[in-house]
């Protein structure tokens, strides 16, 4: 009678890693940008960068998390994992290049806070590495 039931228990699923750690830094890196965002003229001055500078970041981080939110709910994650991994690894590449060339005119707390979201990046690209090497080929 259920021979022709294919489906995955939802704890046998192969995917959950992946999904939870693409929403997750979705969410993260969204509600990050609406704080940037709104505590832009406050903190430019502490980090070094113009106003419009941090508005533009905390917009893109909006962005970029609603983006990642979307992709999280796509029925098949591999090529939007290894996306978002990507993603990751380059800011956080280019998180320690601007640091390190001082390209910004970046105060303590300005290089700070830049590696900081380094590492964040980082820790999150290597949680969805983990969650993309899960997958089935």
């Amino acid at each position: 009678m259920t021979a022709g039931l294919a489906t995955r228990p939802f704890a046998d699923s192969t995917d959950s890693l992946l999904r939870f750690a693409m929403r997750a830094d979705a969410t993260l890196t969204g509600f990050a940008g609406l704080a940037v965002a709104a505590v832009a003229d406050l903190t430019s001055s502490l980090t070094g960068l113009t106003a419009i500078q941090e508005y533009g970041l905390g917009a893109f981080f909006v962005l970029y998390g609603l983006v990642v939110f979307s992709l999280a709910a796509l029925p098949n994650l591999r090529r939007a994992g290894i996306g978002v991994v990507i993603a990751n690894v380059v800011f956080t590449v280019a998180a320690v290049a601007v640091v390190a060339a001082d390209w910004l005119p970046l105060s303590a707390a300005g290089i700070a806070a830049t590696l900081a979201g380094g590492v964040y990046t980082a820790v999150f690209g290597y949680l969805q590495y983990l969650g993309v090497r899960r997958l089935p080929a």
